[in-house]
């Protein structure tokens, strides 16, 4: 398939999402004490929904087509919209912003395995090599760049969060490119994110419930939260879903794939100005595996 040039627009595009969910990330460390992790992740779609009504409104009439497809949307509305963003905000409690990038950047080996085992997908030897590249920069950052650390599975609970909701974002891609809903719905930007987001938001919902059942749940309210929610309700949610739709279009998904390696360095930038958590040695040395192993598995094959 052709696909335009990358032009300085489309750059713009595609460089827009990552930094808005590297900021993402380093907000959601800012307010970890103001509320709590799932209880903001329910507020943040919540924001999402009243932004997106205006443009999709007309995917909840009841002659809408969304509703023969109820089932596997309220399957992606789990996955994406429920457990991967409460996950990264539950990781977010114990990780820094740096390592829940990083470990998020792993991605492609869990589309990996997770094609493979339950989606009868082809796996060669360049993509196998790729993940075990893209394993090892996971590694590094799981052991602190100390590898003894491995022998113990001493990790933080929010390394483990974090996998879990690369797992799921796994299954989630995996089952929107097998799609068969009606292309009205599938080819407006603001139609397809409404069409999840309603059975996300329920989701959501009934996580910040137990939450508050099963939990000591708090929010402190005061403008620093309320500017927070703004920010991540508008911005990740809305504004990069937006950018990122329009930037593959133009570019196509695997030039604008190789722009996705931006955000851990987005969040090491802006954990070092925010947080004052600077990077060490291992995350530039993970940066650099997991892209190389990216690129390794993305490797065009040759024709004989």
């Amino acid at each position: 398939m052709q696909t335009q040039r990358l032009t300085p627009l489309t750059v713009f595009l595609l460089i827009v999402p990552p930094l808005l969910w590297a900021s993402n990330a380093v907000v959601g460390r800012l307010v970890r004490e103001l509320v709590s992790p799932l209880t903001l992740n329910f507020v943040r779609w919540v924001i999402a929904f009243v932004l997106l009504l205006p443009f999709a409104a007309s995917v909840l009439r009841s002659d809408s087509p969304l509703w023969a497809h109820w089932k596997r949307y309220a399957v992606l509305g789990l996955l994406g919209i429920g457990l991967y963003n409460a996950f990264q905000y539950l990781a977010l409690q114990t990780s820094t912003p740096i390592n829940v990038t990083l470990v998020g950047s792993s991605l492609p080996l869990w589309m990996l395995a997770t094609g493979t085992l339950f989606f009868g997908a082809r796996v060669s030897g360049r993509e196998i090599a790729g993940a075990l590249l893209s394993m090892l920069g996971v590694l590094l950052v799981l052991s602190r760049g100390e590898w003894r650390q491995l022998l113990g599975l001493r990790l933080v609970p929010g390394d483990l969060y974090m996998i879990a909701g690369t797992i799921a974002w796994a299954f989630y891609s995996w089952l929107l490119a097998r799609t068969h809903e009606p292309k009205q719905v599938r080819q407006d930007w603001a139609a397809f994110l409404m069409a999840q987001l309603v059975f996300g938001l329920a989701w959501s919902g009934a996580l910040a419930a137990g939450e508050w059942t099963l939990t000591d749940a708090h929010i402190d309210l005061g403008w620093p939260l309320v500017a927070a929610m703004a920010f991540i309700g508008i911005g990740p949610a809305v504004v990069a879903y937006r950018c990122w739709g329009t930037g593959v279009q133009r570019a196509g998904p695997q030039a604008a794939s190789i722009f996705m390696n931006l955000t851990p360095l987005f969040a090491a930038l802006l954990s070092a100005a925010f947080l004052r958590e600077a990077p060490h040695w291992y995350h530039g040395a993970a940066f650099v595996l997991i892209v190389a192993g990216i690129a390794v598995a993305s490797r065009p094959r040759t024709s004989a």
